[in-house]
């Protein structure tokens, strides 16, 4: 029994604050008592599934990742308890040291929302496997387990800064493939996918804005509807200034200029 649950049952007044001591079931325990209906009603508007939630939103649990801290064994029993906030803190807590690419092909099979996919998908960025989860689950036809793919995708655009930008041109044929799935949750990732790796750096702003326009031209209509739409945020010169200002603190300035007067 944990901390928690024991004063509970003891019927402690000050109960104990959250901390790294905390067990799975100290910490489904304070979720309990921490959300609301009118949190529910406010996900299910999202598309999020309420049936397993507590009604607990990520300005709680975010900081309550960070007070517990990460703890791989903890993060199973979470993941295992099925319940929205739980699994989510799994994600943000697991150590990614010690996650397996069997435990990442498990957790996939239990997925079945966008939100949870998203939090898991940061997760599995930061293993050593990344690069082979991203080409398996994109070859998955399960519709969350794909959208993991371009959701992780779109993640390590943004978090894996030490990543060679070949390896991300190189992913630009495979958001092209997949470019025609119509299903709402794989388009929306194929689409993120494709806007984070164009303003990733200078070098991949052109060609990810190539294949923008190219789908935006596309007989497909969900392949027109992420061109166009990537096409919108990657020519906005909100996003053009600031790729070019990223360009120009590394020293690039007169290629990132050169390069800009091309693509405009």
């Amino acid at each position: 029994m944990g901390y928690l649950v024991a004063a509970r049952a003891a019927g402690a007044v000050a109960l104990p604050l959250p901390s790294p001591g905390w067990t799975a079931e100290d910490v489904v325990a304070h979720l309990k008592t921490a959300g609301s209906q009118e949190n529910r009603a406010g996900m299910a508007r999202f598309g999020i599934r309420t049936d397993r939630a507590f009604g607990v939103g990520h300005t709680v649990l975010r900081p309550l990742a960070r007070k517990v801290g990460r703890d791989h064994y903890r993060a199973h029993r979470l993941w295992e308890s099925g319940w929205r906030e739980a699994r989510l803190l799994a994600a943000f807590t697991d150590d990614p040291a010690k996650v397996t690419i069997g435990q990442c092909r498990r957790w996939a099979a239990d997925f079945d929302s966008w939100e949870i996919v998203d939090g898991v998908a940061d997760l599995f960025v930061d293993t050593p496997f990344w690069r082979e989860l991203i080409e398996e689950f994109a070859g998955d036809g399960r519709e969350f387990v794909r959208r993991t793919a371009f959701a992780m995708l779109a993640w390590a655009a943004v978090h894996r800064k030490k990543e060679p930008d070949a390896t991300f041109l190189g992913y630009l044929p495979l958001i092209e493939a997949h470019s025609a799935d119509p299903r709402n949750f794989v388009r929306k990732a194929v689409n993120w996918a494709l806007r984070q790796t164009g303003k990733r750096s200078l070098a991949l702003h052109a060609p990810a804005l190539e294949l923008a326009r190219r789908l935006a031209a596309a007989n497909d209509r969900t392949a027109r509807w992420i061109g166009k739409d990537a096409l919108r945020e990657l020519s906005a010169a909100k996003t053009v200034e600031r790729i070019a200002a990223k360009a120009s603190k590394a020293g690039y300035a007169a290629e990132a200029a050169a390069s800009f007067s091309i693509t405009r």
